[in-house]
């Protein structure tokens, strides 16, 4: 974003202080912490216009990285305030970060950012880079101009005890910065900042100022906002020397120095207009627009009088009904969602019955950042800094151990990423870094830890015992350092069981005069970071023992006896079995291999590929057209999916479920045979590979939904015992000729208990962007997997974008869907290839639909059977009429009409409930699209 003049003024408000103030990293009395950056020493100094205490840029917030200089003596004039004097620069690493401790977890926190160049480096070429604040990216700080100062602004939500703000070095010049500040909020202002929403500062104006070369700032506003002064001849002032008073729960607490002055048009019959246009600035995208406007009487009116006025936003009527402010109390204006478009009118002009020409106090726009990206795990963050702490680890150690993606990970470390939990610290590689004194015991603390390196150091001291609670650990390598005393006997039961690769060669005084170790060196060709425990090597010469066992006894059986082609293989099944895994009575016809080469043409048309193995097309004897799905001797998928599989389709029928005509077992070769979907799978449709990238119409979407969600509904309440897929996908739902939808392969499917039952399984199966995280996270299966899986059915399905959009930085379709829901523009979320021919109700229900499905806990989410019933009303609504709103989104607060909403119940995690907000929800329909103006409003 291009800086703006008005910025300039702040230096007016900050004149040189005078005092000392020790260096400290703590907020003060107030929530406050305020750092000069590059002021060197260690005290620091009371600013005289605001009277506030900046701390010294030791290097306490930055553990010691980067250099401190001061600007050009030529760039200093007689107003300029203190804290712009010096900054501090980043010459080495990616990424470099200020720290700030002893926060409020959840709290609402303004963070601003001050940048003066003023040709401190004597290069006269300003730098280009970005900030972050956390893991989520911020602004791109590009200011041309050598003389010129600029701060920036932002509110979030804080989730920890503290808050990292990062300079990234983007390869365009050396960052730097200035200042930086922290103030803290109440959580029930600026209801627009939510867990997943930042806002950004536009402009903050104060209209009519008293003193028209003053910024508003502490102590006038206790929050430290800085309001800047807005003249002009076109307008009158209009100001009142009696306190303004802030309504109950106010949500923007704009501070009474501010709202006491006001502007109107010199002439009675014009209207105040403002207009911005967007300005895109290198490496940033457009954002939305949040626009608030303060308004409040400041004279006292006969009882014919009246001031009454419209806000019209890009010529359309922005709030119902004239406005009329309150005699000396706060009012406002705002819009809870943000909007998109290439320019930003506002109008304000008075209504038919008005005597009095229309105002305005102030002016707040923001755009709105997503900080939907997760931090490290709390605990591993933990661990690490305690483990960087004490072997003084600073190298590239700065921000987010694993965030915000694989790129920025710190050094020698490794993590794992998931669409829906924080990033672990799975790999550390500590090997020739210099470490000196003990192992630490915060080693022990990061759980997900899989391979630890601390091979040619300096440690000494015992190996911890703690380390033998690392389930998760594989290898452990210790040698080449200085350890003494016996290995620990939890360690070495694990390496005696195979399942730790523990490396401890090159210790002299280990395991000296003691049996206890005396293990049998072992040595390995691989690599350290791809060595495979000994116990998956025994699993799996297991399953091949198995196999081979199971191919001699079937080669045996066929050795003795013949059986006829169309055998039916009967078994005994007790009361109603009717889809039970326990049953195998497959009553479908049993085919040979010559016979599936026969009606496949000899294998000649491949349909599709899965894990099982191909899918070919086939005729039979009477011309039936059937698909044979031919396991391949490679699959992964074995005789356990294959017998599963072909039990469960031989017990249930339903309209809505994929139908088996017959199977082969035949020595090696196992297949199953189906009747033929003319039309493949739903996710060729959804990626427009079928008829040429052709797009399904939206009622036909609707369709397959409810279809799909029938089927599955049926093999929870329909079978007994009840069965849960377990991969639910878009490939595994299949259209016929009459595109109606069937649910495909059974090989994973699991039966339970029904009601709240749950199946507890060893390992966790489906396909990455469809599996439930609350499963994988527990391993315990449950009706409401398959839920989940369907709810990111239902976004493909709106969306027309797939389970992981592989972008930049892979992310979860729900994921993406929540952060453009946030903003309230279906516009954005749904596949543009349907040229917004659907009804916006039943598009609006279908994805609130789909975020419950996927909401993180399980018990949040609907059953099947109630996300049946809810899809056949979005069929109903596409068939009626469209009802649309007739507010534009933007709501008014003051005295007597406070909103009638609750932002933050909308927008927190994914286990929001949307029905409890459904009138909040589509009163952000028809928001108009607004975009990011930086350089502020200008007057007409």
């Amino acid at each position: 974003m291009a800086a703006t003049p008005w910025l300039l003024l702040l230096c007016l408000a900050a004149a040189a202080g005078g005092g000392v103030l020790q260096a400290r990293a703590q907020p003060d009395s107030k929530g406050f912490i305020s750092i000069d950056c590059g002021l060197q020493g260690e005290t620091g100094y009371v600013e005289n216009a605001t009277k506030l205490a900046y701390a010294p840029d030791n290097g306490e917030f930055t553990d010691g990285a980067g250099t401190c200089h001061n600007i050009s003596a030529e760039y200093i004039t007689p107003t300029m305030g203190r804290p712009w004097y010096n900054v501090r620069s980043f010459a080495a690493g990616a990424r470099n970060c200020y720290t700030l401790r002893s926060l409020v977890p959840w709290l609402k926190y303004l963070v601003r950012a001050r940048f003066m160049y003023g040709n401190y480096d004597g290069l006269s070429q300003p730098p280009v880079f970005d900030l972050h604040v956390g893991v989520n990216y911020w602004y791109t700080v590009n200011i041309s101009a050598i003389d010129t100062a600029k701060f920036v602004e932002t509110i979030v939500v804080v989730p920890d005890d503290f808050l990292q703000v990062c300079l990234i070095n983007t390869g365009s010049g050396t960052p730097y910065i200035s200042g930086l500040d922290l103030r803290p909020l109440q959580n029930t202002i600026y209801p627009q900042v939510t867990k997943e929403q930042g806002i950004v500062l536009i402009a903050r104006l104060n209209f009519g100022p008293d003193d028209e070369n003053k910024a508003i700032r502490y102590p006038d506003d206790p929050h430290d906002r800085i309001w800047f002064p807005w003249v002009s001849v076109l307008w009158s002032d209009i100001s009142t020397t009696t306190r303004v008073w802030n309504i109950e729960n106010d949500l923007f607490d704009a501070p009474t120095a501010v709202m006491h002055t006001a502007i109107r048009p010199q002439n009675a019959s014009q209207n105040i207009e403002f207009f911005w246009e967007e300005q895109p600035q290198l490496n940033e995208p457009s954002s939305g627009f949040i626009t608030i406007m303060h308004f409040s009487e400041l004279q006292v009116l006969s009882s014919n009088a009246l001031r009454e006025f419209y806000i019209n936003v890009n010529g359309e009527l922005s709030y119902p009904g004239g406005f009329t402010p309150n005699y000396l109390i706060t009012g406002y204006v705002y819009n809870r969602f943000a909007s998109w478009n290439g320019h930003y009118n506002m109008s304000i002009n008075a209504t038919a019955n008005s005597t009095l020409p229309p105002i305005i106090n102030a002016l707040e726009m923001y755009s709105v950042i997503p900080t939907t990206n997760l931090g490290t795990d709390s605990n591993d963050v933990f661990a690490i800094m305690a483990i960087k702490a004490k072997y003084q680890a600073h190298k590239n150690w700065m921000g987010d151990p694993c965030g915000p993606d694989a790129i920025m990970v710190w050094d020698n470390l490794n993590c794992s990423y998931t669409i829906s939990s924080p990033p672990r610290i799975r790999i550390i590689d500590l090997s020739s870094g210099g470490l000196n004194g003990d192992i630490s015991s915060s080693f022990a603390n990061l759980t997900a830890l899989q391979f630890l390196n601390l091979s040619k150091n300096n440690l000494i001291g015992s190996i911890p015992d703690a380390l033998s609670r690392l389930t998760s650990l594989v290898v452990i390598d210790l040698s080449g350092n200085q350890l003494s005393g016996s290995i620990p006997s939890g360690l070495l039961k694990r390496v005696q069981d195979g399942s730790l690769d523990l490396r401890y060669e090159n210790n002299p005084e280990l395991c000296t005069n003691s049996n206890s170790c005396q293990l049998t060196k072992r040595k390995s060709n691989m690599a350290m970071y791809i060595a495979i425990p000994t116990v998956v090597m025994v699993a799996i010469a297991a399953v091949a023992l198995l196999l081979c066992f199971i191919r001699r006894r079937k080669q045996g059986s066929m050795n003795n006896s013949v059986k006829p082609q169309n055998e039916m293989i009967t078994s005994y099944t007790s009361g109603n079995d009717t889809c039970g895994e326990n049953s195998l009575r497959l009553e479908n016809r049993r085919f040979t291999y010559e016979e599936l080469k026969m009606i496949t043409n000899n294998f000649q048309k491949v349909l599709g590929q899965g894990g099982f193995g191909k899918v070919y097309k086939g005729f039979l004897e009477d011309g039936s057209q059937v698909a044979v799905k031919l396991r391949s001797h490679s699959s992964i998928q074995g005789v356990s999916e294959f017998l599963t599989e072909a039990k469960i389709l031989t017990r249930i029928h339903h309209k809505n479920l994929v139908s088996m005509i017959g199977y082969c077992k035949d020595g090696e070769y196992m297949a199953l045979v189906y009747e033929y979907m003319s039309e493949g799978t739903l996710q060729e449709h959804i990626e427009g590979s079928k008829y040429h990238g052709g797009c399904l119409p939206w009622k036909q979407r609707l369709r397959i939904a409810l279809e799909s969600a029938q089927g599955i509904e049926y093999l929870h309440k329909g079978c007994n015992p009840p069965l849960i897929h377990r991969d639910v996908k878009a490939t595994n739902i299949l259209l016929n000729t009459r595109m109606e939808a069937r649910i495909a392969d059974f090989g994973l499917s699991k039966a339970y208990n029904g009601g709240n039952g749950h199946v507890s399984t060893e390992k966790v199966v489906g396909t990455p962007g469809y599996v439930d995280p609350e499963y994988h996270a527990t391993m315990q299966l449950t009706a409401k997997s398959d839920v989940y899986s369907f709810g990111v059915v239902l976004l493909e399905l709106v969306t027309g974008k797939p389970a992981i959009l592989r972008e930049a930085t892979p992310i979860s379709i729900i994921q993406w869907a929540r952060q453009r829901m946030v903003h309230g523009n279906i516009e954005s979320v749904v596949d543009a290839r349907m040229h917004g021919i659907y009804d916006v109700n039943s598009v609006w229900k279908v994805v609130e639909i789909a975020l419950k499905c996927s909401a993180y806990a399980s018990r949040q989410r609907p059953t099947m059977n109630n996300v049946v019933l809810q899809l056949q009303e979005c069929i109903e609504l596409e068939e009626g009429p469209v009802v649309e709103e007739a507010n534009g989104g933007f709501y008014t607060g003051n005295s007597s009409d406070n909103p009638n909403f609750s932002y933050d119940a909308y927008v927190t995690d994914g286990s929001t409930n949307m029905n409890q907000n459904k009138t909040a929800f589509q009163m952000g329909h028809n928001v108009k699209k607004m975009a990011t103006i930086p350089s502020g409003p200008a007057v007409r």
